[in-house]
């Protein structure tokens, strides 16, 4: 909705200021006679909700509100315009009524496409201040009705033998009483059936007038009428629709020429057959319809007149019957030609071999009665009869007293003939047993009357069996098992059901339908029995359904047989292997066994069999682990060393066994916990054989040197302690070493020049049990190193060394160093600490020989961890530590 003030107001803004000075200025008598009517347009849709705003009336005409007496607004005529508006009295405002406004009913005879305007005239009282204002809404359309037709049902008459692309116009429209866009803008089938097409054409007056167009041949003997839905739609948003039945009605076309169900036929006649007796009967029929299907009988002009006139045809029926009286002595076989005439047509042709059979007859007769239906000499019975049913009565005429005759019956079938009670010559004609009309339609039964003298009398019955819906459809099978791969595309033929009716006409027509239990993907076509499958399967979502397919006949009441079909939804490789984790990290202590199980990798398959079987491998890294594809168990070739390579990752791949093949990778981070495996190695000093030069003025507090070692372990097994254990030279407690740092520190004054030699513990805090190593420390106390080879001699000497201060694991973490007194040194013992230390040393050097030649040839073999196609390289930082100045000899 949107408001729009009339273009004039715009240029009549100034003269209007004009006369409101005019107002104050002039009596009212005078400004009554120089004001004019004015004039606002709105515009608003069709249907609004009450209350909703129109527009402002005082605004809109710049009135001043602050004069006074104040402004009031009147509605002189309510019967219309109160009806759907409410003005506001006071500010001017105007706004829908809680009646909506439905442009269809307020303008029926706006179709043409005028506008439909509410007018309506405002009063702006009090006297003084009157004006007349001339209000027009215009009341826009909205797409608000359907299209409809004028009738549900359209009935429209084509030939059969309409050329393609023939038009024909469908004279019920659909009308819409909105207008342009929102009016009815084209037309279309729901079902064209392959057959016809819709066009729409538009006169010179915007009518639209569809045209129905035939695409393709029409054949009423195929079909003889098309039921669909004809839609008219409007161009609305969004567009509204409106239906109604449309019937194609093919009309008959005379396209078709009679044709013999049998064209031979053989009669048996006996020379004693009555006049008017029942010959034969043909049936020619004609698939068009009313008198293009009319059919009429003919003699050939070959068959001779004195044939025709005792052998009389019915033309209308097709029935012979016997005109005269048979002359047995001169002709013993007549052969008929019979024309089936149809309008237009060539006659078809058939030929009717009568053989007449001598029969010796006399006086008597045999008169029948029928019980059963019976139409020239044929009775019909229902198969639903019991047995024992009468059929018909015979009563055997013109015997003397003394002339006995004998009736029975000849032919096949469960008939039998008795004579009647106790009276004589009557006989009754009945069944044995109930009739099966899918074992035998019809019986051919002759009543023979023989008197005393010879003489036969033979009568001729034929007994028609009437069908009922006695039988149940049977399938073909009861259990139908089908097998469709998943993932199949919309619409998968999956089987076809048949079942059987030996019922006749619509008791044995057969429809399918599915049960109840079937699921609402599967679709079955009601007469071919096709079964389909809407939707794409999914094996891992379900596998098997099973269901049941019903056989319905059409007879009354209808039976129904039933057959259960499983459909089992074979698998395909469509789901990748899948590892239950993201990534996998196991924590495994170094050194741990060869082959052992570091840890198992759980991966998961959805398909089935081959197509779920998985196989592990890795991708990198497979000269030092393996897996074991079974279990997924992940193992090291060999033990495995931190201190080599601390890290490890590995690709691994989970291929699976469909064709093809589908895969996953997933990384596995294996992390080797530290084992205190290594001793401290001690940096600084580099040999027992190292000195360093002391001044002997140095301070006491001087830190003096340092004993640097690192430990290739982690954590708690790489924290270094150290400690003195042994000296020679100088007083106890001249020199401290700091447990965490290694910093030698001077605690007195040194008095005697020469050699002072420590003997420092380097130990880990390894558990379960620590790893230590040694290492000698010595000073040269002297204002400068004159003799070198003096001081080297003092280096080799074989000398004690007392015991200083106690390890650092006795107590030393908690309280700091304990120095005690040594005590005094046997030569002995001497002797045997120096050739242990000796050995020690030697052990130790060899050790770390074989170690770092083995750590430089695992660096160079390590192998740098990469996933497939992608390398990394690593790189390996040393620390450098600038160590003090120190002398070798």
């Amino acid at each position: 909705m949107f408001n729009r003030r009339h273009p004039s107001l715009s240029k009549r803004g100034v003269i209007w200021g004009l006369w409101v000075i005019l107002l104050y200025t002039s009596p009212p008598s005078c400004f009554a006679n120089f004001s004019q009517a004015k004039q606002l347009i709105y515009k608003i849709k069709e249907g609004l909700p009450g209350g909703t705003f129109i527009g402002a009336i005082g605004e809109d005409l710049h009135l001043d509100f602050t004069v006074e007496p104040p402004f009031l607004f009147n509605l002189p005529q309510k019967k219309v315009n109160g009806q759907y508006l409410n003005l506001n009295s006071t500010t001017g405002q105007l706004y829908t009524s809680a009646t909506e406004i439905d442009r269809e009913t307020l303008c029926p005879d706006n179709s043409g496409g005028r506008g439909c305007v509410l007018s309506l005239d405002v009063f702006v009282l009090p006297q003084q201040h009157f004006q007349l204002v001339k209000v027009k809404i215009f009341i826009e359309d909205v797409n608000d009705n359907r299209p409809k037709f004028s009738v549900d049902e359209i009935c429209m008459y084509v030939p059969e033998n309409t050329y393609v692309n023939a038009r024909f116009a469908v004279e019920h429209s659909a009308g819409d009483p909105d207008l342009g866009p929102n009016g009815v803008q084209t037309y279309w089938l729901v079902n064209d059936f392959g057959m016809f097409t819709l066009d729409v054409e538009q006169n010179e007056g915007g009518e639209l007038t569809p045209f129905l167009i035939v695409t393709e041949a029409l054949d009423r003997e195929t079909q003889a009428e098309y039921i669909t839905d004809i839609i008219a739609e409007d161009g609305g948003t969004p567009p509204l629709l409106g239906a109604a039945t449309f019937k194609i009605v093919i009309t008959d076309v005379n396209d078709n020429c009679p044709k013999f169900k049998e064209s031979q036929m053989n009669v048996t006649l006996h020379g004693n057959t009555t006049k008017g007796g029942h010959l034969a009967r043909l049936h020619a029929f004609d698939p068009d319809l009313g008198a293009n299907a009319q059919i009429s009988y003919a003699y050939s002009e070959r068959v001779p007149r004195d044939t025709r006139s005792l052998f009389h045809l019915d033309r209308i029926t097709g029935v012979i019957k016997l005109a005269g009286k048979i002359d047995t002595g001169t002709a013993t076989f007549y052969k008929l030609t019979i024309l089936a005439n149809g309008p237009g047509c060539i006659p078809a042709v058939a030929t009717v071999s009568v053989h007449i059979i001598k029969v010796v007859t006399g006086p008597p007769a045999v008169i029948p009665r029928y019980i059963a239906p019976e139409n020239d000499g044929e009775l019909t019975i229902k198969e639903s009869e019991q047995a024992f049913s009468p059929i018909a009565f015979f009563t055997v005429k013109n015997i003397d007293i003394n002339q006995r005759v004998d009736c029975h019956l000849e032919g096949t079938g469960p008939f039998r003939l008795g004579p009647y009670q106790t009276l004589k010559n009557e006989y009754l004609l009945e069944t044995t047993e109930p009739l099966d009309y899918e074992k035998t339609q019809e019986y051919e039964l002759i009543v023979v009357a023989t008197s005393s003298q010879g003489l036969v009398i033979k009568t001729f019955l034929k007994v028609q069996v009437l069908d009922e819906n006695d039988n149940a459809p049977v399938f073909q099978q009861a259990l139908v098992e089908v097998s469709v791969e998943e993932n199949n595309p919309p619409n998968t033929f999956l089987t076809q059901f048949q079942a059987t009716d030996q019922d006749s006409e619509g008791r044995g027509e057969v429809i399918y339908l599915l049960g109840g239990d079937a699921p609402g993907i599967f679709v079955i076509d009601r007469v071919t029995g096709v079964l389909t499958v809407t939707t794409s399967l999914d094996r891992e979502e379900k596998e098997t359904y099973r269901f049941i397919v019903r056989a319905v006949d059409q007879g009354t009441p209808r039976r129904e047989s039933l057959a259960t079909v499983v459909v089992t939804v074979q698998d395909r490789n469509d789901n990748s292997p899948r590892f239950i984790d993201k990534d996998f990290t196991f924590f495994v202590p170094e050194n741990f066994p060869g082959y052992g199980e570091i840890g198992v990798l759980s991966v998961t398959d959805a398909d089935a069999e081959e197509n779920g079987w998985v196989a592990l491998s890795i991708l990198n890294g497979s000269d030092i682990f393996l897996i074991d594809t079974g279990r997924g168990a992940l193992r090291a070739k060999t033990s495995l060393d931190r201190e080599q390579q601390g890290t490890y990752q590995l690709w691994i791949e989970a291929v699976d066994g469909g064709e093809p093949a589908l895969s996953c990778v997933t990384m596995v981070t294996v992390l080797l916990l530290d084992v205190n495996d290594n001793p401290p190695i001690v940096l600084f000093p580099q040999s027992n054989q190292s000195y360093m030069l002391v001044l002997p003025n140095t301070l006491p507090g001087t830190s003096i040197t340092e004993v640097y070692a690192v430990d290739k372990d982690t954590g708690m097994n790489a924290v270094i302690a150290y400690s003195i254990i042994k000296r020679k030279g100088g007083e106890p407690g001249s020199f401290a070493i700091d447990p965490e740092t290694g910093n030698i520190t001077l605690k007195r004054e040194l008095s005697n020049r020469g050699l002072y030699s420590l003997l420092v513990k380097v130990t880990d805090h390894g558990q379960p049990e620590p790893l230590y190593s040694t290492v000698m420390v010595n000073f040269f106390v002297n204002e400068t190193v004159s003799n070198e080879s003096y001081i080297q001699s003092l280096l080799t000497r074989e000398a004690g060394i007392e015991v200083e201060e106690r390890p650092w694991f006795k107590g030393q973490m908690t309280q700091g160093p304990e120095r005690y007194e040594l005590f005094p040194c046997q030569p002995v013992l001497i002797a045997l600490s120096v050739t242990c230390l000796g050995l020690f040393f030697t052990v130790v050097t060899l050790t770390s020989y074989i170690c770092c030649k083995r750590f430089k040839k695992q660096r160079k073999k390590g192998s740098e961890v990469e996933r497939p196609l992608k390398k990394k390289n690593d790189s390996i930082q040393g620390v450098n530590r600038k160590l003090r100045p120190i002398s070798n000899i």
